[in-house]
């Protein structure tokens, strides 16, 4: 390596090394060092190591890169669980250990509330972590393809497309590699072809698969590009010799594109759902539903939104993101009535299921635009939307539309429970949500992390916000 590549602005070329030691991660688990001034964003580097490290994408300055040689190794590096950890997408810190992730995780809320939102001194508790940080997933979904000519699943390598065969995931349980290998050998039996994505030609394009950890019930459903899955029964046959299982379903995707569920879901055996018990709430969990991945986690996300709320049994209280009222029919133990907003109708129907089914009357649930229910003031079946004690959200990644911030500070609830899975977009909303404005606003009172997703560089917070006056000067 020569002495003119570590000069500061110095050019690289696609294939040098250059020796770096890491100082930091990117929001997306990269790790971040510096040559001479010129940095790098490697792959598969860790905090504290000193690599050699191998340019796969020059700039003027910075480049990608990813790691040739660990020199001198991190003090908390550790080995992968998984053989494909760095080849797979999924994990990035399986080689970093779990105590230094979630340090890491605390810091990286700690500098968005910081140097996004303006909120400089915020405290931010030690994050909530697992005992034991492997098994957790209850939901996965394998692409299918051709690699090398051969018959594989598994999951895609970052930032492709590519399949990276993985059959023994070790994030999700041991049975789901039972599920996979046998679809595999059942497909190569009956000459079934996996779905090419250039062609648009073949006939399997992901599996997916669900479980109930409280109730052991297993959901299976082949993604097909067709209207009939091939020898439907004898692939339900060699299914049910696989202990759990009590629902397989096909979904129908005929689409091109990179969407991997389609709009129609057929059941093959049994009911087209499995039941899962939550901090003894039973819910109903379809290929479509969207439930959160980690149950364990998932209740203990859930009382620390419950407890930032602090209910009494008097409080009106809005769940905006309601999703299938998950969060809403925690709430609803606590509270004197829970209304839930979800703009996808699937969604809210199972919501309004899962409250029958929990007997829970005090909860209702609405399909609409959040923004647009709460600014005009009425549900829309006519309704006049009461006043709210309490606003929870919990939104997508991206984060709350501002229209909906501006709708719910005009509703000045006492309290607002914001569950965030992304910590650069909630630190934006809470900027909007804490600026002085109208000569009203909130302040931050609680950041709690909880780490729904160990061995990634993902980590879910729970804020909570009051409202306070501002005094004009």
């Amino acid at each position: 390596m020569s002495k003119k590549r570590m000069l500061p602005g110095s050019p690289v070329n696609r294939n040098d090394l250059l020796d770096v030691t890491i100082e930091d991660f990117t929001r997306e688990g990269e790790g971040i060092g510096r040559a001479g001034g010129y940095t790098l964003f490697v792959k598969d580097a860790l905090i504290g190591d000193t690599v050699r490290a191998r340019i796969t994408k020059p700039g003027k300055t910075y480049a990608y890169a990813r790691v040739e040689e660990v020199l001198t190794p991190s003090p908390d590096r550790t080995e992968a669980a998984c053989p494909e950890a760095r080849r797979c997408g999924g994990c990035r810190f399986q080689e970093y250990d779990y105590a230094a992730q979630l340090r890491w995780k605390r810091r990286l809320v700690r500098d968005a509330l910081d140097k996004i939102g303006g909120l400089a001194g915020t405290e931010v508790l030690p994050v909530i972590g697992m005992e034991h940080p492997f098994r957790y997933r209850n939901k996965a979904q394998y692409p299918v393809g051709t690699v090398k000519g051969e018959l594989e699943a598994g999951f895609y390598a970052g930032r492709t497309h590519s399949i990276i065969p993985v059959r023994d995931c070790r994030l999700t349980p041991e049975v789901y590699a039972d599920i996979l290998g046998t679809t595999l050998a059942f497909m190569r039996h009956f000459h079934i072809p996996p779905y090419n994505e250039q062609t648009g030609e073949g006939v399997v394009r992901h599996l997916l698969i669900r479980s109930a950890f409280s109730t052991g019930e297993i959901l299976v459903c082949p993604v097909i590009n067709g209207r009939k899955m091939p020898h439907a029964n004898e692939y339900v046959s060699r299914m049910l010799e696989i202990p759990g299982i009590r629902s397989i379903c096909v979904n129908i995707n005929t689409k091109r594109g990179n969407v991997i569920l389609g709009e129609r879901t057929e059941s093959l055996h049994g009911e087209p759902y499995i039941t899962d018990v939550l901090d003894g709430l039973t819910f109903r969990v379809s290929p479509r539903s969207f439930y959160q991945v980690n149950p364990a986690q998932t209740e203990i996300l859930y009382r620390e939104a419950v407890r930032a709320a602090g209910l009494t049994g008097k409080e009106v209280v809005y769940d905006l993101y309601c999703g299938i009222g998950t969060i809403s029919l925690f709430l609803a133990r606590s509270a004197k009535a829970v209304y839930g907003v979800e703009i996808v109708p699937d969604a809210i129907r199972d919501a309004k299921e899962n409250a029958a089914l929990n007997g829970i009357g005090n909860a209702r649930f609405y399909a609409g635009a959040a923004e647009e229910i709460v600014t005009r003031g009425y549900f829309p079946e006519g309704e006049p939307c009461p006043a709210a004690d309490v606003v929870v959200l919990d939104p997508p990644r991206k984060g709350c539309d501002a229209a909906l911030i501006r709708a719910v500070r005009r509703m000045a609830p006492g309290k607002i429970v914001y569950v965030s899975c992304d910590p650069a977009t909630l630190a934006r909303d809470l900027k909007l949500f804490t600026e002085e404005g109208d000569g009203s606003g909130y302040r931050v009172e609680r950041v709690q992390p909880v780490d729904m997703f160990p061995e990634t560089q993902h980590i879910e917070t729970v804020v909570l916000l009051r409202q306070q006056q501002y005094r004009s000067m």
